[in-house]
């Protein structure tokens, strides 16, 4: 009796089981979904470079016209792809219902830090330091593990703690040595820092609002509430009226703003996923893989010279953002077993 109760108790139980079975594979279905929002917002980060490159955005005068005009139209189309999406899924009555909740209201403060605010800065960053930017901004994983110390008490380990300064050190890294022909790459470099903290803030309004929210409904509306925001608001503000009408009579910038609509749009829905199932800290140290996306793309279609201090501050940063995310010693000794 004694030996049959031993044996029983040497062995996990049916339900431990499948509920480890179950954890595991909601932890993988959160990172996966993390890897491809970094996939997709590294191609989204190419294919908007590609649409400011028609006129009349790239003979626009300031530097903050033709960004915000970019980022108001790329928000504004991704909430529409994804109200196809949602119509098709029957979610549309959702959509007011949530933005009523208190979650909801959480979430739309996350909207207006990562939409107008940090996109678009993004975009001026890109304008002004080019792909160097792109890095920088993804030292978003560093400001969204610390936010989330701050007020979600997901309190990092000494592990996080030196992936959040690999963060830091490839960031100074990238900065080290200005491009030859790049007047403003240093305000190019603070807008896009300041894009990353503003990201790491929505990162933590995500991941609260969006454990509770359909996370498909939470981006339909982030995308959209956006887009509008910036083209309602901001554009006028920055006396770009008459470019966005420009802008749309001229087609081509418009097509690729559509497409880049389209991969913002799959990016943030498969990145608050990933926030919602394995918290703020490891979904956005999983986007911010878009920095080598980014990087590796620019180089690629966009002609990017490719210099030492971007390259290292680049594997830097996605070291960083990969030691925040998993223990590299774990990894091993699964491979050794």
């Amino acid at each position: 009796m004694n030996s049959e109760k031993t044996l029983v108790q040497g062995h996990p139980c049916p339900a431990d089981l499948k509920m480890n079975a179950v954890n595991k594979k909601f932890r993988v279905s959160g990172i996966s979904n993390g890897l491809v929002s970094g996939l997709t917002y590294g191609i989204y980060s190419t294919l908007v470079v590609v649409a400011s490159g028609y006129n009349p955005l790239a003979s626009a005068a300031g530097f903050l016209a033709a960004p915000f005009v970019c980022s108001g139209l790329n928000d504004l189309f991704a909430g529409i792809w994804l109200l196809f999406y949602n119509a098709k899924e029957g979610r549309m009555k959702e959509l007011r219902r949530t933005l009523k909740t208190k979650p909801g209201k959480m979430l739309v403060v996350g909207f207006l830090l990562g939409g107008p605010i940090a996109n678009g800065l993004y975009l001026v960053g890109l304008a002004l330091a080019g792909a160097y930017a792109i890095p920088i901004s993804a030292t978003c994983s560093l400001f969204g593990a610390l936010f989330a110390w701050i007020f979600l008490k997901q309190r990092p380990t000494k592990r996080v703690v030196a992936g959040m300064l690999f963060c830091v050190l490839g960031a100074v890294v990238i900065n080290w040595v200005k491009p030859a022909g790049a007047p403003n790459f240093t305000l190019g470099i603070i807008c896009a820092l300041i894009a990353a903290m503003a990201w790491g803030l929505e990162g933590v309004f995500s991941s609260f609002g969006g454990a509770m929210i359909d996370t498909d409904v939470a981006v339909n509306l982030r995308e959209l509430i956006s887009g509008l925001v910036v083209l309602i608001l901001i554009v006028p503000m920055v006396g770009a009226f008459k470019l966005l009408g420009g802008t749309l009579a001229a087609g081509t910038p418009v097509f690729w703003l559509i497409a880049s609509g389209l991969t913002a749009a799959v990016s943030y829905l498969t990145w608050y996923k990933s926030n919602a199932m394995v918290g703020c800290a490891v979904g956005m140290s999983l986007n911010v893989t878009y920095a080598f996306w980014g990087v590796l793309f620019s180089v690629i279609f966009l002609g990017q010279g490719l210099t030492a201090t971007i390259v290292l501050g680049s594997v830097i940063i996605v070291m960083g953002a990969v030691l925040v995310t998993m223990n590299p010693l774990e990894f091993f000794k699964k491979g050794a077993a």
